[in-house]
């Protein structure tokens, strides 16, 4: 009985053991930008897990990252959705609701992604609260609400001050993980969502972001939300032809 025990203990030891040594070069591959590779030693170490060690919600959520980098956003919602169904005590419960809501979000389903965002910006702590909101914002632009970010921005503005700004100039995440090219800036909504209407009736994707400048708020005039530095100066390159005063980000 005793040498069961002990090899039950064993085996439990090396396989947390070996979680450890995985999430550490898991972390090296996604802090250099090799995403891939990442997720190829994510999935090993899932594959090879008994129950839920400690390390396992770390381990998901470098994983459910990992994915939201390469662009593969359903896999990245069904892992954010383990740790938030499965680790109900987890330290990551609340990034794996914002990377649900980013992965809604990136993918376009807006509804969703205010609903996931909502819940984090109900029930969220101190710190998750207002990039929430931001992100709430952020939701409410794409869909030309302006009326609606308006009241997100305030709400993050009175509920931190202090943070607002750099939230804003951060993006506060993944969300600006893409290139797009910016034709206008303003300090009145209404001309930043003429021009953005102009150039949707001609066919671009364009869109209005709220950011600060100098304390103020400015209504910036993007296009398009390309994966490639490449993709993005090619339309730079045609905006440019047609007259727009064009700027690439990032």
């Amino acid at each position: 009985m005793l040498k069961v025990l002990l090899v039950m203990l064993a085996v439990v030891f090396f396989s947390t053991s070996a979680c450890a040594l995985n999430l550490d070069r898991i972390k090296s591959l996604y802090l250099s930008g090799d995403y891939n590779a990442a997720i190829n030693e994510c999935e090993r170490a899932l594959a090879s897990l008994k129950g839920h060690p400690p390390e396992a919600d770390e381990l998901y959520y470098l994983a459910g990252l990992s994915y939201l980098k390469t662009g593969n956003y359903l896999r990245a919602s069904d892992i954010f959705e383990i740790i938030i169904n499965e680790f109900p005590g987890s330290r990551y419960k609340e990034r794996a609701m914002l990377g649900l809501g980013d992965a809604y979000f990136l993918k376009g389903d807006y509804a969703k992604a205010i609903q996931e965002y909502g819940a984090l910006a109900n029930s969220g702590s101190a710190t998750m609260r207002p990039v929430a909101l931001h992100r709430l914002n952020q939701c409410s632009l794409r869909q030309g609400n302006t009326e609606e970010a308006n009241k997100y921005m305030d709400s993050l503005k009175k509920s931190a001050p202090l943070t607002t700004e750099l939230l804003i100039q951060q993006e506060s995440g993944p969300l600006l993980d893409y290139y797009t090219v910016q034709v206008g800036s303003f300090s009145a909504s209404t001309n930043a969502n003429n021009l953005s209407g102009k150039l949707i009736q001609k066919g671009y994707p364009a869109f209005v972001e709220e950011g600060i400048s100098h304390g103020k708020t400015i209504y910036r005039v993007r296009v398009g939300r390309f994966r490639t530095r490449n993709q993005a100066q090619e339309l730079e390159r045609k905006l440019s032809q047609e007259g727009y005063p064009t700027h690439l980000f990032p």
